[in-house]
């Protein structure tokens, strides 16, 4: 059954329907008249004035900075009957309409109107506001009752809310028997928010002031009338009286960049992979096949939508033989060159490619194909726009209060307050919701080691040590084994993984041992050092053997992936192939060689979009993978369909050989058969399955073929079939192989080794 599609340009109806004259947008506090209303009609008798509010008070809901504007607004019995106070500047005059009559409400000045009915009790009720040249009806916000339950109070105030994201926010639902949004917002030490928007013309003076909800620090309104599309912001009134209109934290969508407003959105697709969902725990990931394409979404076919994305992405990866593909922060995000990597809305997939039921779609196709979606997730900095989190209600909210643990000095970013249970809730919650709203995967996260330590890239003097004298951050320890806890609880198949350059203890330790509980970690030594030698002339590389073997002294003290990642193609450090020594014949041999001692060598591997297929030049986020290189006209195609061919069986044959991936995590997955071998560049290791069945990894790092040479091989199998060979004409290659089925000597085995080439052998 075939999902779905959501529409290109889904209706969203940003006109309310509690306005029944013409407006042009939500008519609960217009400053001027909307073009094409209906001019003013007569009013009913007017009403006694309800009695005075007290000055302070006034003073307060006029400078949008009461807590509580429901107690001064709205319907309210008092001795007489009901009084009604509304706020509506630029009004000329309003009128109740209740019961069948019309009362016209007392001019309290500076757009108050009051006055008292003689009602038993409050009345369902209407206003009609009328302006120069025009009159609008609509329903009074601040006739409904809080929109936001008790529990949600409670689990926001003890930072316990799993599901943040429908508690604060934008949600249109119904309330008391009315359509209509609830907007919420934690600013703890303001004085004041106001909702603003293109119902009121983005004019603060009218934003529509909303109240606290206690101690929590929660501000909320329920608004009649506005639904899904509609366009907003909070105005917020710092406790030092500054003003900032913020975009909100918790936006589930948000307008495509430059622009920085919020939108009310809800969820209308329905998913179809329930089988991908039900299945993809069934086996624990460090014992699963797990190759990973990591891809920037902009740039991958830049131009194409989520929508477009889905229908070529997953066959793409499919084709090639991925698992899985890792994207590059989806998130919203201001900049574009950030790559994502400096999140504002850190709740809205980025709107540059689609809505968020699109981005859905691109899930839910990648999971049809049998592709896993791992996204990059950024609970490290945030950057300082001042529409955005920084200094969000007038004080550092999301940040650390100490400049020293709040300033980024490598990315002119602020970190997060990982101490504080409500910015923790926010980034835990953040995780969770990416996972249960999207069915994501699995989630990268990204910078681990500038959360893990206090000094990170600063000097001396330049950071306050813990309570201990340490430089260790035992608030982002904290916050990281919640999260993983969190995740691993609610979301079964979901797997985490660290990118985290040091050797911090038990990265992938279950947080109940003390460790940090991610499932996979980065492996950025391996990933140097074998970057270093393979960018050595092969005269030199026997000088740096030991950059190739020192990965296994501790390939088991934690889950690895093995990762070339975008971090390795650009600024400078080249492309894949271009890092090679040699000629162009030696560099894609050199690079071929490479990619099958990486799929060989225990730990998970990764590889970034274009060098499957060895494009030369550094990645551009402007445009993308050099897929020309692969056009029929291009005089060395061949060359770069033949690496891409590679990569495509180098995972096939990894998928179909469990000795290649069910013990990466585990000293009984893997034997060297020559790992001292500099002089000759030759590396050779056994890597086995849960049932001791073997293969044979060979690689010679060294432009000379190597006729007849001598490996040990375990007893008990006769012979050994080449099953993969980097050399092979189809590649690119020369084609030296080993074409009959090598057989046993009693010294071992004798193999012709190809220049610059990684063989894998079975038992025949």
């Amino acid at each position: 059954m075939t999902p779905r599609r959501p529409t290109r340009n889904p209706a969203a109806r940003t006109q309310p329907s509690n306005v029944k004259t013409t407006p042009v947008g939500d008519a609960t506090a217009l400053p001027t008249a909307p073009p094409g209303a209906t001019p003013r009609p007569r009013t009913g008798a007017g009403a006694v004035p309800a009695a005075p509010l007290d000055a302070a008070d006034r003073g307060r809901l006029l400078a949008g900075e009461h807590h509580d504007p429901h107690a001064l607004l709205g319907a309210h019995p008092v001795e007489g009957g009901v009084a009604i106070r509304a706020l509506r500047p630029y009004a000329v005059g309003v009128t109740v309409l209740a019961d069948g009559s019309r009362t016209e409400l007392h001019d309290d000045g500076d757009g108050l109107f009051s006055g008292v009915l003689p009602l038993a009790g409050v009345p369902d009720y209407r206003l009609l506001v009328a302006y120069e040249s025009a009159v609008v009806e609509v329903d009074d916000p601040y006739h409904y009752l809080p929109a936001l339950g008790e529990l949600d109070l409670h689990l926001i105030g003890e930072g316990r809310h799993e599901q943040l994201w429908t508690a604060l926010g934008a949600h249109p639902m119904t309330h008391q028997g009315t359509e209509g949004t609830r907007f919420t917002v934690w600013a703890p030490n303001a004085r004041g928010v106001r909702l603003v928007g293109e119902f009121n013309y983005w004019d603060e003076a009218t934003g529509l002031p909303m109240r606290s909800l206690g101690g929590t620090g929660v501000w909320e309104l329920f608004v009649p009338g506005i639904g899904e599309g509609a366009l907003y912001k909070f105005a917020v009134t710092g406790p030092d009286g500054s003003r900032s209109l913020r975009a909100d934290p918790m936006a589930r969508r948000t307008q495509c960049p430059p622009e920085t407003a919020s939108i009310v959105t809800a969820s209308h697709y329905e998913w179809q992979d329930g089988e991908w969902m039900a299945h993809r725990g069934d086996r624990p990931v460090h014992e699963a096949p797990f190759s990973v394409y990591e891809v920037h979404l902009p740039s991958w076919r830049p131009g194409l939508t989520y929508q477009e994305l889905a229908e070529q992405l997953p066959a793409y990866a499919k084709e090639l033989g991925f698992t899985h593909v890792e994207l590059m922060p989806v998130a919203e995000h201001p900049y574009s060159p950030s790559w994502g990597y400096q999140v504002t809305g850190f709740y809205a997939p980025t709107a540059r490619l689609g809505t968020p039921d699109d981005f859905r779609y691109f899930v839910d196709a990648c999971h049809r194909a049998g592709i896993g979606v791992i996204v990059d997730w950024v609970p490290a900095h945030f950057p300082k726009d001042d529409w955005a989190l920084a200094r969000f209600d007038g004080t550092p909210l999301y940040e650390h209060p100490d400049p020293r643990r709040a300033e980024h000095p490598d990315w002119g970013t602020l970190e997060f307050d990982y101490g504080r249970t409500e910015v923790r809730n926010f980034l835990v919650a953040n995780a969770v919701y990416w996972c249960e709203e999207f069915h994501i995967d699995g989630l990268r996260v990204d910078a681990v080691a500038s959360m893990l330590y206090l000094d990170y890239s600063r000097e001396g003097g330049d950071w306050a040590p813990n309570e201990f004298g340490g430089r260790e951050n035992f608030d982002a320890v904290s916050f990281l084994q919640e999260m993983n806890a969190t995740v691993y609880r609610r979301c079964p198949g979901v797997v985490t993984i660290a990118e985290e350059s040091t050797a911090w203890e038990g990265v992938t330790r279950p947080t109940d041992s003390g460790g940090l509980g991610f499932g996979l970690k980065w492996n950025m030594g391996w990933m140097h050092d074998s970057l270093v030698y393979v960018s050595k002339e092969p005269v030199h590389r026997k000088y740096h053997h030991n950059e190739m073997t020192f990965s296994m002294v501790y390939a088991y003290s934690e889950n690895y992936v093995l990762p070339i990642s975008h971090d390795e193609v650009v600024h400078g450090k080249q492309a894949l192939v271009t890092k090679m020594p040699g000629d162009w014949w030696q560099r894609r041999a050199n690079h071929r060689a490479y990619l099958g001692f990486m799929w060989a060598h225990p730990g998970k591997q990764l590889l970034f979009m274009g060098q499957e297929f060895g494009q030369g030049a550094e990645w551009s986020e402007a445009h993308g993978p050099e897929w020309w290189l692969l056009a029929d006209d291009y005089h060395s195609a061949g060359d770069h369909r033949g690496m891409r061919d590679l990569v495509r069986d180098l995972n096939r044959v990894y998928t179909a050989t469990p000795a290649l991936w069910e013990r990466d995590t585990v000293p009984e997955g893997f034997q060297w058969v020559l790992g001292d071998a500099a002089d000759d560049n030759v590396f050779a290791f056994l890597r086995y399955d849960a049932r001791r069945n073997p293969l044979l990894a060979v690689t010679n790092f060294s432009p000379v073929v190597r006729q007849d040479y001598r490996l040990w091989a375990p007893e008990g199998i006769s012979a050994w079939t080449e099953v993969l060979n980097t050399d092979a004409a189809a590649y690119g290659g020369g084609d030296v192989r080993n074409a009959e089925p090598v057989k046993r000597e009693a010294d071992g085995v004798r193999l012709t080794l190809p220049p610059l080439a990684t063989v894998y052998l079975k038992p025949a």
